[in-house]
């Protein structure tokens, strides 16, 4: 009676509290975290599945297969190439094996440095299991052993972990989580709230064998998962600038750089890049250096790029003369000489022969002299300058103006002194002009959205923040900055032409002031540019700032630093969207005109890689379908291709491809790739490609061109939409009496035949006129 009265009363709560851990199971189900993605829905970030490495140390030792799996696992968990650090983590999974059979444990843990194991490694080593056990039991099979032997490898699945698939893409934006699910920097951290969800939970009573009660408690409340955020962001452009960086880094070697790509109508932040950049996948290998986003977070003196606000409050006010001469090398404020970076200048010269040469004497009298300090201020403050953007990504800083002498407004004129800006505010201000004399607020998140039911939680439309020029300023500034590009002679930003469009921009070269000191530094400087194109219709502008390049000391070669990479960019992201060019290359002069680069073998490489390869020569790569590998390309392996040209490849089987936008290619060109994805091509008209239309399905697939002479489908190249698709299968198009139709089958050459009864079959286009028209992916060539 005691025994009882003890158990049941006094260690009663006891007992029962291990008795309900018999016959009550609690578990969590765990929320997934919500996706980031691209404008046009391509994952960023995201939950992936994961799992815990398991060894079984008496399995190893009894198969003998130890040291292929050490070395196997290494090769697949692997941090990084170097041998030393390969052979290390080999070390480390031999002692792991050994100490476990030592201590006779069943199993071992083997994660990647702290991580558990990722969607990527999960199939290698799935694949791994698989070919050993292959081989060990065939050896079972052959010694007529009646025990399967087990390779000694599990994985254990494990709640998800965050997953970029886009390796260091995007990086400063998008930040990371850490090994314990806590977000760290960037929208992860700024939009946690949004991005993650609530767990829920299971509570069920069970009998003895675990079965669950019939009428026991249960308790059920599944997960809601995190919301979805859509960004601005291209990734393709994004890309294309991660790309540029890289070879400005391996070039010049600078400290830092930064680039930023915007719709200068919206300010929709199209790409944004760093260097030094990090892999949030990977976050614990780099320094801390690699995390800072320099397009908010840094700010520089931005040197002539800044004359800008100059050259359009002087517009402005109708104080600008192109015409007009001055004298040029120097000019004295006060008791200081301000210089030209040319010292002896050029002698008289024109303001509009000033800008192009970027002659700081020229704007220190067009601010100083023609609009006054007052005025000089009040442009500075209007295009935004001094305070932040307001653009949604954390981290930025406000810039300084401080003028308050003669000679700091002097040096303000040419972007130096008491004034500092961030990357965004200037890329901003290039928008106001750009956009037609409008400041706009940048924003990189598009919308909020439940994964689940689509509904819009959220969504950042364009904003206005005020007028700064007037719209006939806007244009006059953007063809002077036109002049600064397309004048091969004296033009600072030649090296940003590209053939075929009209480009209009700024180059700068500032010298730096090192922290701690009042003087500038010899040999320091921060390289920019900020342009937009194409002119006259702007649908991207980017700006890069390069952080201390090593120019050997000549600072003249500050035009071969941001300027080319701007070019890369922006050629790259028009032929991409299919924006055809608006002038004619004049015979010689475009590069895509000299002879060609043989196209590299792209089979059996992934889309990275193989868009790396075609990216070192300037070449556009498109693909159709979607899968881990190329399959096919176009052109073949070994043929010559232009800088202007377009790639295709073929990353899945069995699936009927889409038609790529063949807009201003040559007829031959079309037909090759129409060939190439499988679809019977007719033509009518004479030139290049206009317009298509797709018509049935499978092998009956017909796409009809349009096609138009060079000259008329310039006249009505319409520029005023990024939306270059091919026109819907419902559009008709009908062929004129007496036209010419071309049509080839997938596999068969051009045909000629007659439109209607009677009329005489004559080849659209010869074989001759094939080969000397020529095209790019993005329109046409002379």
């Amino acid at each position: 009676m005691v025994r009882i009265f003890w158990v049941q009363v006094v260690e009663g709560d006891i007992y029962l509290g291990k008795a309900q851990k018999l016959w009550v199971k609690e578990s969590t189900i765990p929320s997934v975290r919500g996706t980031i993605l691209d404008r046009d829905d391509k994952v960023l970030a995201e939950d992936g599945p994961a799992a815990t490495l398991l060894l079984l140390p008496k399995s190893i030792a009894e198969n003998g297969l130890q040291e292929e799996i050490v070395r196997r696992l290494a090769e697949i968990l692997k941090t990084s190439d170097d041998p030393a650090s390969i052979l290390s983590l080999e070390e480390k999974i031999r002692t792991r094996i050994t100490k476990g059979i030592a201590d006779g444990k069943e199993a071992v843990e083997v994660n990647s440095e702290g991580w558990k194991i990722g969607a990527d490694q999960i199939d290698q080593i799935n694949k791994f299991i698989e070919e050993q056990q292959e081989l060990l039991d065939q050896r079972s099979k052959d010694s007529k052993s009646k025990n399967k032997p087990l390779v000694g490898v599990e994985l254990r699945d494990e709640p998800s972990k965050r997953f970029y698939p886009g390796q260091q893409l995007a990086a400063h934006l998008l930040g990371y989580v850490n090994k314990e699910g806590k977000p760290v920097m960037g929208l992860e951290k700024q939009l946690d709230n949004v991005l993650k969800g609530t767990d829920g939970f299971l509570h069920l009573e069970k009998d003895r064998r675990g079965v669950e009660l019939l009428n026991g408690e249960k308790r059920y409340q599944p997960a809601v998962n995190g919301n979805n955020v859509r960004l601005t962001l291209d990734k393709n452009v994004q890309f294309y600038m991660e790309s540029a960086l890289e070879k400005v880094a391996a070039k010049w070697n600078p400290k830092s750089m930064t680039a930023i790509a915007v719709d200068p109508m919206t300010m929709e932040i199209l790409g944004l890049a760093n260097y030094p950049t990090f892999n949030p996948n990977r976050y614990g290998e780099f320094d801390i250096k690699n995390f800072t986003n320099h397009a908010v977070a840094s700010q520089y003196e931005p040197g002539s790029t800044f004359k800008l606000v100059t050259l359009a409050g002087a517009v402005q006010e109708g104080k600008f003369l192109p015409e007009e001469k001055y004298q040029s090398g120097s000019i004295r404020i006060l008791d200081r000489r301000l210089h030209d970076h040319n010292i002896s200048g050029w002698g008289r010269i024109t303001y509009l022969e000033g800008l192009k040469r970027s002659s700081n004497v020229a704007f220190v009298k067009l601010g100083m002299e023609a609009l006054g300090q007052e005025a000089l201020k009040g442009y500075i403050e209007k295009f935004g300058f001094g305070a932040k953007t307001g653009v949604d990504i954390p981290g930025e800083v406000p810039g300084i103006v401080n003028l308050k002498v003669p000679a700091d407004f002097a040096t303000a004129t040419y972007g130096q002194g008491a004034l500092t800006v961030n990357a965004m505010q200037l890329t901003a201000a290039y928008a106001a002009i750009a956009n037609g004399g409008t400041l706009m607020k940048p924003y990189l998140i598009k919308e909020i959205y439940n994964p689940l039911t689509g509904e819009v939680i959220d969504k950042n439309k364009p904003e206005e923040v005020r007028r700064v020029v007037s719209p006939e300023t806007a244009k006059q500034v953007t063809e002077y900055l036109e002049t600064v590009v397309s004048d091969k002679k004296i033009g600072t930003g030649k090296n940003a032409a590209i053939d075929g469009y009209r480009i209009a921009g700024k180059t700068g070269t500032a010298n730096k002031v090192l922290p701690g000191e009042k003087t500038y530094a010899e040999g320091k400087w921060v390289i920019s540019f900020a342009g937009y194109a194409p002119a006259d219709n702007p649908r991207i502008l980017v700006t890069i700032l390069v952080d201390e390049p090593d120019l050997g000391g000549d600072y003249h070669l500050g035009g071969e630093v941001a300027a080319p990479a701007f070019k890369q960019i922006v050629s790259q992201t028009l032929r991409h969207w299919g924006i055809a060019p608006t002038t004619q290359v004049k015979s010689g002069d475009a590069a895509a005109q000299e002879p060609g680069t043989k196209v590299p073998n792209l089979v059996g490489r992934t889309p990275e890689e193989a868009r790396a390869a075609t990216d070192a020569f300037g070449v556009v790569l498109e693909t159709l379908g979607s899968g881990p590998k190329v399959l096919a390309q176009s052109p073949a392996p070994g043929t010559e291709i232009g800088g202007a040209q377009r790639m295709y490849v073929v990353l899945e089987e069995g699936t009927e491809l889409e038609v790529p936008d063949l807009s201003g290619k040559s007829l031959r060109d079309a037909v090759e790739v129409c060939s190439f994805v499988k679809v019977r091509c007719q033509s009518i008209g004479e030139g290049y490609v206009a317009s298509q239309v797709v018509e049935g399905s499978g092998e009956t697939r017909t796409v009809t061109l349009t096609l138009k002479p060079y000259s008329e489908l310039l006249e009505t190249v319409e520029t005023d939409s990024k939306d270059t698709k091919t026109p819907a299968k419902n559009e008709k198009s009908t062929k004129a009496a007496g036209g010419k139709t071309t049509e080839t089958g997938s596999k068969e050459g051009a045909k000629t035949s007659s439109a209607s009864a009677g009329s005489t079959a004559k080849k659209t286009t010869t074989e001759k006129e094939a080969e000397e028209s020529g095209s790019s992916a993005s329109g046409l060539r002379e």
